[in-house]
């Protein structure tokens, strides 16, 4: 009887599931038929769905609304694009206020490198600076919370805080093979813009650290300073310069180079381009010039490093850059999301990507974490060395 009963029960189990059909649920769905597109089967999404609310052993726990968001979120994250993200109500509202305001935190300028959070660049005599942190650490931990999978903008919430508060970063780094912790105290971070100093006697070393909404008015200041100087002849440092303003980048791209040269090309996924060139200046043309860049040189650097390479055909000396050259569009969505979504990618004016392959040095010169920790700088020692023999 006992095997009998099991038996049936075995089979009345299989039956059970054959005619259990879950009815079709919708749990306050609304709209869902706008803008759908035409020719794609969403009946395996629709099944699923009804699946979830019939079956889920907590179903009556199931939020519509974060459903739907889950799902967004999976679809934009399908595209592969690490720049390419949904933003909840809550986490849209966070990027307005990062990308209008002033903040706290550690000053660092971090993206994704093969989905791995990774640091770009370390803005000198910030936290981020002073503890240590190099361009291309990889971030595995946010105070102790893994960053496997991990949204950038969501890693730059966790990072920014009140001035005075520490934040614990795990970061491991390629070239010792080890993992550490970090515990950086956060602060008001303030960029600095541009800084020159002449070097031998006759070598203007400009050091530009960011394209923020200073950086114009820095230069110019610079430019007529160096004119005025012993200067002779121009390094041009964009190394951990994580950029920023495109139309900063074309400006100063201006002071180098003859009026209405290609500064980059916007190119659009329909095959459409934007050309951005130079206004009348040449301020500096007539200088001899090195560019010096490192990996942790991204965005408008790359930029203006690839218009003075392809356009005069300056030395670059250091390392390849980040490779960060592409363009976000932020479109608000209902319930105060958002999404942004890359629309264009950066072309150097002989028309290679930057977002692909960065900009390679000429001449290729690593500097070591002991090299920074001695205060030696090879890279600028060989920039030096180059220039000198330049007319």
């Amino acid at each position: 009887m006992i095997i009998i009963s099991l038996a049936a029960g075995f089979v009345g189990g299989f039956y059970y599931k054959e005619l259990r059909i879950p009815a079709p649920v919708v749990n306050v769905l609304l709209n869902k038929d706008v803008n759908q597109p035409q020719g794609v089967d969403f009946s395996t999404f629709w099944t699923v769905w009804n699946l979830l609310h019939s079956k889920y052993v907590d179903s009556g726990k199931l939020n519509t609304q974060d459903l739907v968001y889950g799902a967004i979120d999976g679809l934009v994250k399908a595209v592969g694009d690490p720049y390419t993200v949904f933003f909840k109500p809550k986490e849209s509202e966070e990027f307005n206020q990062q990308i209008s305001g002033s903040f706290s935190g550690i000053g660092i300028e971090i993206g994704l490198r093969d989905d791995i959070l990774t640091v770009i660049a370390p803005i000198k005599n910030t936290p981020a600076a002073k503890a240590g942190l190099l361009a291309g650490d990889r971030i595995t931990k946010i105070n102790d919370q893994s960053t496997d999978g991990m949204k950038l903008d969501e890693a730059v919430s966790l990072i920014r805080g009140p001035k005075g508060s520490q934040v614990k970063l795990t970061i491991y780094r390629d070239k010792t093979k080890e993992t550490k912790d970090i515990t950086i105290t956060r602060d008001v971070i303030k960029i600095p813009a541009v800084d020159w100093k002449l070097l031998d006697g006759n070598v203007a070393h400009v050091e530009i650290y960011t394209f923020n909404e200073n950086v114009d008015s820095e230069f110019k200041k610079a430019a007529q300073e160096i004119t005025e100087s012993k200067a002779d002849r121009i390094i041009l440092d964009l190394r951990d310069d994580p950029g920023g303003l495109l139309d900063s980048a074309v400006n100063i791209a201006g002071y180098f180079l003859d009026t209405d040269k290609i500064v980059t090309i916007e190119r659009f996924g329909d095959g459409t381009e934007n050309q951005f060139r130079t206004q009348p200046n040449g301020q500096l043309k007539k200088y001899p010039l090195i560019v010096l860049i490192n990996k942790g040189s991204a965005s408008a650097s790359e930029i203006l490093a690839g218009a003075l390479k392809d356009n005069r055909g300056v030395l670059i000396v250091g390392e390849t850059s980040f490779g960060k050259g592409s363009v976000q569009e932020v479109t608000q969505l209902p319930q105060k999301a958002s999404v942004k979504i890359t629309i264009a990618k950066w072309l150097t004016p002989n028309g290679q990507s930057i977002n692909d392959n960065g900009i390679k040095p000429d001449v290729e010169v690593q500097r070591t974490e002991d090299d920074i920790k001695a205060d030696k700088d090879p890279q600028l020692d060989k920039a030096l060395e180059l220039i000198k023999n330049l007319r």
